[in-house]
C-alpha cells in the first residue's frame, strides 16, 4: 500500500508538469496574452509605484539588478530580526535576534536555503515570520525563476528581459495565487492561522504546557511552492500543526515538485523545441527514481545492528519517523526536499539509514535531480552544455548548442560555476572536522557526514539539515551564511554571463553532422555528464562519510 500511495503522488506530478510548465513559459513572455487582462492592472501599479519601466536589460545589468536587490532586501530584514524585540505582534516577548545569527538567517531566507539555526517558535515574533521571513519566501524564489527564464531567453537568442518585470511577474501571476489558494487548503486541513499568543494547556500531571501556534497555514503553502523549506515551528513538517495527515503530506510534496518539474517544458517553450525538454525532463525523472529506490531499500531494510537483535522491522526503520507517515512516506519527503532544494523535513535527517542518508545528499550535490525553483535547471542546463562539449571533443568537433557554438570562453565560465559547489562543501567541511569537532555530536563517520550534509544544504541552497550539530555558534552562522551567499548568487551571475556570450554569437545552420539535443543518446551523455563530472566530484566525501558508515555497521 505505501509503495502504492508513492506511485500515486508521482503520477499526479507527472500529470501537472507540462501544463504548469506551459503556463509559466506564458507567465514570461513579454508579447500580449489572455493573462495580461487579470493580472495587468495590478502589475501596472507595482510598476508606477517602483518606478519600473518595462525595458529589455543587457545581461549585466539584469545581473547587478538581481544582486544589489536582493543584497538590500537582506540588509532590511537583518534590520528587522535585529529589532523584533521592540517590534509589534510579538506575544511570546521574544527578544532582538543575537547579530552573527541574524546575518545567517537574512542570507538563509534570501537565498531560498532557510538554514535554520534557531527554532521557529521561540527564535522570532509574528511580525518577524510574517513580514520578513513570508515576504523572503516569495522574492527568492521569484528571483531563481527571473535568472532562469533571462538565461534561457539568451540561449533562444532572444533579449534577456528585464528583472524586476520577471520579479513581479513570477509573484503575482504564479507564487501568490497558488500560494493563496492553498494556504486556504491547509487551513481547511487543520493547520494554524492565528495572531493569538501561544496556547496555554493543562496536563494529566497538573503542570502547564505552552504549545505554539501562529500564522502558520499562509506561512506553509509558500514555504513548500516556492521551494523554501523553513520551519515556523523548529520540528518543521514533522509538527503536526504544519502536517496534519496524509493529504497534508501529499499536498506539501506536489507543491515541492510542481514548479521544478514544470521547468523543463517551459524551457522547450521558450527555446521551441518540445523533445529536449521532455528528454531534460526523462533524464531527471531518471535519477529521482534511482536515488528515490535506494532510499525505500534502504530504509526498509532496516539497521544490520538492530536487526541482529530480532526487532521487528516489518515497517522500515522507524527511527526519528512520524508514525502517521511510515517509513515509505518520509524516504519519499527526504527525497523530493532535497532534490527539489527545499529542505522541508518530516523527519530527522540525522535519523535516516546511511544509503538514505547518501541519497539525500547526493541529490543536493549534483542539484541536477529537478533542483530549486530556476535554479535546478539553471544547473540541468549547465550540465547539458558540458555534454555537449565533451562530446563534440570526442568527434573532432566544434560543439553546438540550440544553434550556437560552444566556446572556450563559455566552458571556462561554465568549469568555474561547476567548482564552486565542491569548493564551498569540502573546505569549510574539513575546517570544521579539524577545528570545531565539539560542535559536532557524532564521532567518526557520520560526524563527517553531519558537518558535510550541513555545508551542502548551505551551497546548494537546500536548508535541511542532519542536526546534531551545535550551529548557532559564530563559526557555523558566518562559515554557512558566506557559503549560502556565494552559492546563491556567483552561479547566477557566470551563468548569465554564459548566456550572454552566447546570444552575441551567430546562429550556425544545422548539418548532418550537428549533435542532437533532443534524441535518448543525448540523455544518456547529459546523465553521463552528470555522473562522472558532478558525482565523482563528491566520491571522497561520500566515501568517507554515509558509504563507510554504512560498511561499518555490524550485527
Amino acid at each position: 500500500m505505501a509503495i502504492v500511495s508513492i506511485m500515486v503522488t508521482l503520477l499526479l506530478v507527472l500529470l501537472l508538469a507540462r501544463p504548469a510548465g506551459l503556463y509559466i513559459a506564458k507567465v514570461f513572455d513579454y508579447d500580449n496574452t489572455q493573462l495580461d487582462r487579470f493580472f495587468g492592472p495590478i502589475e501596472k501599479v507595482i510598476f508606477a509605484i517602483g518606478g519600473i519601466r518595462q525595458e529589455n536589460q543587457s545581461w549585466k545589468k539584469y545581473a547587478a539588478a538581481l544582486l544589489v536587490s536582493n543584497t538590500v532586501m537582506i540588509a532590511l530584514v537583518y534590520v528587522i530580526f535585529r529589532t523584533q524585540g521592540y517590534l509589534p505582534l510579538n506575544p511570546a516577548h521574544v527578544p532582538n535576534m543575537e547579530p552573527r545569527l541574524a546575518f545567517n538567517t537574512a542570507i538563509s531566507f534570501m537565498t531560498t536555503t532557510n538554514l535554520q539555526h534557531y527554532s521557529g517558535e521561540s527564535g522570532m515574533s509574528y511580525l518577524s515570520q510574517m513580514i520578513a521571513v513570508v515576504f523572503m519566501m516569495f522574492v527568492a524564489p521569484s528571483s531563481g525563476l527571473a535568472v532562469c527564464i533571462a538565461f534561457i531567453r539568451g540561449l533562444a537568442g532572444k533579449p534577456f528581459g528585464n528583472f524586476f518585470v520577471d520579479l513581479i511577474r513570477s509573484i503575482t501571476r504564479i507564487l501568490l495565487p497558488i500560494a493563496f489558494v492553498m494556504a486556504f487548503v491547509f487551513i481547511a486541513l487543520g493547520v494554524p492561522q492565528t495572531l493569538e499568543p501561544n496556547a496555554i494547556a493543562q496536563t494529566p500531571s497538573g503542570t502547564e504546557q505552552s504549545i505554539a501556534r501562529g500564522p502558520i497555514g499562509s506561512f506553509l503553502s509558500i514555504k513548500q511552492l516556492g521551494n523554501n523549506g523553513g520551519g515556523f515551528v523548529g520540528a518543521n513538517s514533522a509538527h503536526p500543526f504544519e502536517n496534519p495527515d496524509a493529504i497534508s503530506n501529499l499536498l506539501q510534496i506536489l507543491l515541492m515538485l510542481l514548479i521544478p518539474t514544470a521547468m523543463p517544458f517551459a524551457y522547450s517553450k521558450v527555446v521551441g523545441n518540445a523533445k529536449q525538454g521532455r528528454v531534460l525532463f526523462v533524464s531527471m525523472a531518471l535519477l529521482f527514481i534511482i536515488l528515490l529506490s535506494a532510499s525505500l531499500v534502504a530504509e526498509y531494510a532496516g539497521n544490520p545492528a538492530l536487526n541482529a537483535l530480532g526487532i521487528n522491522h516489518s515497517q522500515g526503520s522507524m527511527e526519528g519517523k512520524e508514525v502517521r507517515f511510515g517509513a515509505a512516506q518520509s524516504s519519499l519527503y527526504s527525497v523530493v526536499t532535497t532534490a527539489t532544494e527545499t529542505g522541508a523535513v518530516n523527519t530527522m535527517h540525522d535519523t535516516l539509514t546511511p544509503i538514505a542518508g547518501l541519497a539525500a545528499i547526493a541529490n543536493m550535490m549534483l542539484n541536477t535531480v529537478f533542483g530549486g525553483a530556476g535554479a535546478g535547471l539553471l544547473h540541468v542546463l549547465m550540465y547539458a552544455i558540458i555534454g555537449v562539449f565533451l562530446s563534440g571533443l570526442m568527434v573532432g568537433r566544434t560543439p553546438e548548442f540550440l544553434g550556437k557554438k560552444i566556446e572556450g570562453k563559455e566552458m571556462k565560465l561554465i568549469a568555474v560555476t561547476m567548482l564552486i559547489t565542491p569548493f564551498l562543501v569540502l573546505g569549510p567541511t574539513a575546517l570544521a572536522v579539524f577545528s570545531h569537532a565539539d560542535t559536532i555530536s557524532n564521532p567518526g563517520f557520520h560526524g563527517l557526514t553531519q558537518a558535510m550534509y550541513e555545508f551542502t544544504s548551505a551551497a546548494a541552497n537546500n536548508g535541511s539539515g542532519f542536526e546534531g550539530l551545535g550551529d548557532n555558534t559564530a563559526f557555523w552562522n558566518i562559515s554557512t551564511g558566506m557559503v549560502m551567499y556565494i552559492g546563491r548568487f556567483f552561479p547566477f551571475i557566470t551563468m548569465l554571463a554564459v548566456a550572454g556570450s552566447l546570444a552575441a554569437k551567430k546562429p550556425v545552420a544545422e548539418t548532418t553532422g550537428t549533435f542532437r539535443t533532443d534524441t535518448a543518446l543525448f540523455a544518456v551523455v547529459f546523465l553521463a555528464a552528470v555522473l562522472i563530472v558532478g558525482a565523482l566530484t563528491f566520491f571522497p566525501g561520500l566515501v568517507l562519510g554515509p558509504i563507510a558508515e554504512q560498511l561499518t555497521l555490524k550485527p
